[in-house]
């Protein structure tokens, strides 16, 4: 498969806008259906809105996709869904249990990448945020050096960003392929979370997250449509 067609869903299932967004709306359709809402936003091509404008396109594996539509075709009160914290936790660090490892469940922990100079990336900004299949056969999921090497709980500077070349010499074969030649990435663990006005979250274990946006561009879309850029 080719790069573009690698960042749309081979299933994809067309969802409102608002749906994605607001959160009683999201609550009235999904009834607990996380798995199913991941899904329709990793198939809507949804960005996530971090820092007040930097828009991520989100994007599932294709392992985790499959596993996670399995999971909401089971339905909500499938022992697999993936979990939402509560407001009150809204650092990983706060999570019960919480532990710094490389370990991921697919359901309160997720294996990630944010992935910079993605060509064509929703939200114009050559971002995403891809998710993979932790603990599973997943072509696209952390390497073992990754793995191994996983600190994100400190800060982005000092952590080892990853170019293209060296994720495929690590296992990620069709790196390059799905997000582009000049794309680079670093590896974070994510978890979800509601905030105190219910939307939903997606937070890495050091503190940076991003809520799903309306595709608008955030704060900077705006500032742009306004100043006609």
């Amino acid at each position: 498969m080719t790069k573009n067609t690698i960042l749309k869903s081979s299933a994809a299932s067309e969802v409102s806008a608002n749906v994605l967004v607001d959160p009683s709306q999201r609550d009235t359709h999904y009834d607990g259906n996380v798995a199913q809402y991941l899904c329709d936003l990793h198939d809507n091509k949804s960005t996530f809105d971090f820092c007040g404008g930097m828009m991520f396109q989100l994007v599932l594996s294709d392992a985790l996709r499959s596993q996670l539509g399995k999971v909401a075709a089971a339905g909500s009160a499938s022992s697999e869904q993936p979990k939402i914290a509560p407001s009150n936790q809204g650092l990983m660090s706060t999570l019960p249990g919480y532990e710094q490892s490389a370990a991921a469940d697919n359901i309160e922990l997720f294996h990630g990448r944010e992935v910079r100079k993605v060509k064509d990336a929703a939200g114009g900004m050559g971002f995403v945020l891809h998710l993979s299949l932790a603990n599973g056969n997943d072509v696209e999921g952390w390497t073992e050096n990754e793995i191994a090497g996983y600190d994100g709980w400190k800060h982005d500077v000092g952590r080892v960003w990853r170019t293209g070349d060296m994720l495929e010499e690590e296992g990620f074969r069709t790196f390059r392929e799905k997000f582009g030649p000049q794309a680079f990435a670093l590896h974070h663990k994510f978890y979800l979370h509601y905030d105190g006005m219910d939307r939903m979250w997606l937070s890495a274990e050091d503190g940076c997250e991003g809520t799903p946006s309306g595709n608008d561009g955030g704060m900077v879309g705006k500032l742009k449509n306004l100043l006609g850029m």
